[in-house]
């Protein structure tokens, strides 16, 4: 199946399951779905040569205190 059938056909998926997606494009050679639903990110690359590749990002379900940002700046700052 060419890779556009296939996104296409993916996309009209999560549409007709009314799931929100947005679309990015990261690598040369493919285009990335992005998904939040709860407790979870997905990000579905559908690549040129016709592959696919699959990153589910889970929550533990631990809910942090604002302070927790601070932390957050100095790990994550250049």
């Amino acid at each position: 199946m060419k890779v556009m059938t296939k996104l296409l056909k993916f996309l009209c998926r999560l549409e007709e399951l009314k799931i929100h997606y947005r679309i990015e494009h990261t690598r040369d050679e493919s285009i990335m779905v992005i998904t939040d639903v709860p407790g979870q990110k997905w990000e579905i690359e559908f690549f040129n040569d016709g592959g696919v590749e699959i990153e589910i990002f889970k929550s533990d379900g631990e809910i942090l205190e604002e302070s927790e940002l601070e932390r957050f700046f100095k790990e994550f700052s250049d």
